[in-house]
Protein backbone atom coordinates (compact mmCIF):
# COMPACT_ATOMS: atom_id res chain seq x y z
CA UNK A 1 0.00 0.00 0.00
CA UNK A 2 1.24 3.22 -1.24
CA UNK A 3 1.47 5.48 1.71
CA UNK A 4 1.02 9.72 0.98
CA UNK A 5 1.85 11.75 3.85
CA UNK A 6 3.10 15.13 2.03
CA UNK A 7 1.23 17.54 0.34
CA UNK A 8 1.95 20.29 -2.43
CA UNK A 9 -0.67 22.92 -2.58
CA UNK A 10 -1.95 23.10 -6.02
CA UNK A 11 1.48 21.20 -7.22
CA UNK A 12 3.61 24.30 -7.13
CA UNK A 13 6.90 23.72 -8.31
CA UNK A 14 5.92 20.20 -10.42
CA UNK A 15 6.56 20.55 -14.13
CA UNK A 16 3.44 20.01 -15.92
CA UNK A 17 4.33 16.53 -17.90
CA UNK A 18 5.36 15.09 -14.43
CA UNK A 19 1.90 15.67 -13.27
CA UNK A 20 0.22 14.63 -16.40
CA UNK A 21 2.03 11.01 -16.07
CA UNK A 22 0.97 10.90 -12.46
CA UNK A 23 -1.65 8.55 -11.13
CA UNK A 24 -4.63 10.46 -9.56
CA UNK A 25 -7.34 10.38 -7.17
CA UNK A 26 -10.39 11.26 -7.50
CA UNK A 27 -12.07 12.35 -4.12
CA UNK A 28 -14.89 14.30 -2.75
CA UNK A 29 -15.49 16.81 -0.33
CA UNK A 30 -16.13 14.73 2.49
CA UNK A 31 -12.83 12.81 1.62
CA UNK A 32 -10.82 15.80 1.06
CA UNK A 33 -11.21 16.99 4.93
CA UNK A 34 -9.96 14.21 6.75
CA UNK A 35 -6.87 13.90 7.77
CA UNK A 36 -6.31 10.12 7.51
CA UNK A 37 -8.19 8.09 4.71
CA UNK A 38 -7.56 4.86 2.32
CA UNK A 39 -8.35 5.29 -1.15
CA UNK A 40 -7.34 3.30 -4.65
CA UNK A 41 -5.54 5.71 -7.41
CA UNK A 42 -6.58 6.16 -10.84
CA UNK A 43 -4.08 2.83 -11.38
CA UNK A 44 -6.33 0.70 -8.67
CA UNK A 45 -3.34 1.26 -6.47
CA UNK A 46 -4.46 0.98 -2.61
CA UNK A 47 -3.12 4.77 -0.85
CA UNK A 48 -3.62 5.32 2.19
CA UNK A 49 -3.11 9.33 3.23
CA UNK A 50 -1.77 10.28 6.75
CA UNK A 51 -1.64 14.30 6.81
CA UNK A 52 -1.46 16.56 9.76
CA UNK A 53 -4.54 17.08 11.90
CA UNK A 54 -6.47 20.17 9.93
CA UNK A 55 -5.12 20.11 6.22
CA UNK A 56 -7.45 19.98 3.12
CA UNK A 57 -6.94 19.24 0.15
CA UNK A 58 -8.13 20.73 -2.85
CA UNK A 59 -8.39 19.91 -6.77
CA UNK A 60 -5.21 20.18 -8.44
CA UNK A 61 -3.11 19.26 -5.02
CA UNK A 62 -0.47 16.78 -5.82
CA UNK A 63 0.76 14.27 -3.10
CA UNK A 64 3.15 13.00 -2.43
CA UNK A 65 4.69 8.87 -0.99
CA UNK A 66 6.87 7.67 0.85
CA UNK A 67 8.79 5.55 -1.69
CA UNK A 68 8.46 9.23 -3.72
CA UNK A 69 5.08 8.32 -6.04
CA UNK A 70 3.78 11.45 -7.11
CA UNK A 71 -0.21 11.97 -7.06
CA UNK A 72 -2.94 14.11 -8.56
CA UNK A 73 -5.71 15.15 -6.54
CA UNK A 74 -8.83 15.70 -8.22
CA UNK A 75 -12.33 16.80 -6.61
CA UNK A 76 -14.96 13.92 -7.94
CA UNK A 77 -17.86 15.10 -8.85
CA UNK A 78 -20.80 15.37 -6.44
CA UNK A 79 -24.26 16.10 -5.67
CA UNK A 80 -24.63 20.04 -5.47
CA UNK A 81 -26.74 22.48 -5.17
CA UNK A 82 -26.14 25.36 -7.74
CA UNK A 83 -27.45 28.70 -6.90
CA UNK A 84 -28.20 31.41 -8.98
CA UNK A 85 -29.88 34.81 -8.99
CA UNK A 86 -33.29 34.00 -11.18
CA UNK A 87 -32.79 34.62 -14.60
CA UNK A 88 -36.38 36.26 -14.65
CA UNK A 89 -36.72 38.40 -11.88
CA UNK A 90 -33.41 38.23 -10.07
CA UNK A 91 -31.83 41.50 -8.39
CA UNK A 92 -28.08 42.24 -8.44
CA UNK A 93 -27.62 41.67 -4.69
CA UNK A 94 -29.99 38.36 -4.42
CA UNK A 95 -26.51 36.19 -4.61
CA UNK A 96 -24.71 38.33 -2.05
CA UNK A 97 -27.41 38.23 0.23
CA UNK A 98 -27.46 34.42 -0.37
CA UNK A 99 -23.69 34.03 0.26
CA UNK A 100 -24.35 36.18 3.71
CA UNK A 101 -27.38 33.52 5.19
CA UNK A 102 -25.37 30.60 3.88
CA UNK A 103 -22.22 32.25 6.08
CA UNK A 104 -24.02 32.93 8.74
CA UNK A 105 -24.94 29.41 9.21
CA UNK A 106 -21.26 27.88 8.40
CA UNK A 107 -22.36 26.11 5.51
CA UNK A 108 -19.42 25.16 3.27
CA UNK A 109 -19.77 27.36 0.35
CA UNK A 110 -18.26 27.42 -2.81
CA UNK A 111 -18.23 31.24 -4.37
CA UNK A 112 -18.04 32.22 -8.06
CA UNK A 113 -19.35 35.13 -10.00
CA UNK A 114 -22.12 33.75 -11.23
CA UNK A 115 -23.51 31.19 -9.08
CA UNK A 116 -23.09 29.75 -5.47
CA UNK A 117 -22.76 25.88 -4.52
CA UNK A 118 -23.10 24.14 -1.43
CA UNK A 119 -23.99 20.56 -0.62
CA UNK A 120 -27.77 19.49 -0.66
CA UNK A 121 -29.41 20.10 2.51
CA UNK A 122 -33.74 20.71 1.93
CA UNK A 123 -34.00 23.14 4.45
CA UNK A 124 -31.20 25.14 2.88
CA UNK A 125 -32.72 24.84 -0.75
CA UNK A 126 -36.62 26.25 0.65
CA UNK A 127 -34.94 29.28 2.62
CA UNK A 128 -32.58 30.04 -0.57
CA UNK A 129 -36.21 29.32 -2.84
CA UNK A 130 -37.99 31.91 -1.09
CA UNK A 131 -35.40 34.43 -1.26
CA UNK A 132 -36.31 34.10 -5.02
CA UNK A 133 -32.99 32.16 -5.95
CA UNK A 134 -33.12 29.81 -8.87
CA UNK A 135 -31.57 26.63 -7.55
CA UNK A 136 -29.94 23.36 -10.14
CA UNK A 137 -28.74 20.12 -8.24
CA UNK A 138 -26.58 18.64 -10.27
CA UNK A 139 -23.01 16.74 -9.68
CA UNK A 140 -20.06 18.66 -10.07
CA UNK A 141 -16.87 19.05 -8.71
CA UNK A 142 -17.31 21.15 -5.42
CA UNK A 143 -14.52 23.45 -4.12
CA UNK A 144 -15.73 25.51 -0.88
CA UNK A 145 -14.36 28.78 0.29
CA UNK A 146 -11.85 28.30 3.07
CA UNK A 147 -13.31 29.33 6.41
CA UNK A 148 -12.27 32.86 7.52
CA UNK A 149 -9.02 31.36 9.59
CA UNK A 150 -8.43 29.63 6.20
CA UNK A 151 -9.79 26.29 7.31
CA UNK A 152 -13.43 25.32 5.53
CA UNK A 153 -16.28 24.23 7.13
CA UNK A 154 -17.91 20.98 7.63
CA UNK A 155 -21.41 20.06 6.64
CA UNK A 156 -23.90 17.70 7.97
CA UNK A 157 -26.04 18.45 5.09
CA UNK A 158 -28.94 16.29 4.30
CA UNK A 159 -29.94 14.78 0.84
CA UNK A 160 -32.16 16.91 -1.46
CA UNK A 161 -34.47 14.72 -2.58
CA UNK A 162 -38.14 15.82 -2.28
CA UNK A 163 -40.71 18.32 -3.94
CA UNK A 164 -42.04 21.17 -2.78
CA UNK A 165 -43.77 24.24 -3.66
CA UNK A 166 -42.04 27.57 -5.04
CA UNK A 167 -43.64 30.64 -4.55
CA UNK A 168 -41.72 32.48 -6.62
CA UNK A 169 -42.11 33.12 -10.55
CA UNK A 170 -38.45 31.32 -10.63
CA UNK A 171 -38.29 27.64 -10.14
CA UNK A 172 -35.29 24.92 -9.34
CA UNK A 173 -34.69 21.89 -10.59
CA UNK A 174 -34.23 18.46 -8.66
CA UNK A 175 -32.03 17.10 -11.56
Amino acid sequence: MLQAMRCIPAAQGLAAPLLKRAASLTLDWDLRQKSRFECSDSQGRSVAVFLPRGQVLRGGDALLTQDGTLLRVLAAPQAVLRISACPRQGQPLDLARAAYHLGNRHVPTELQAQWLQIEPDHVLAEMLTQMGLHLVALQAPFEPEAGAYGHPTRSAAAVHTHAHAHPHDCAHDHG
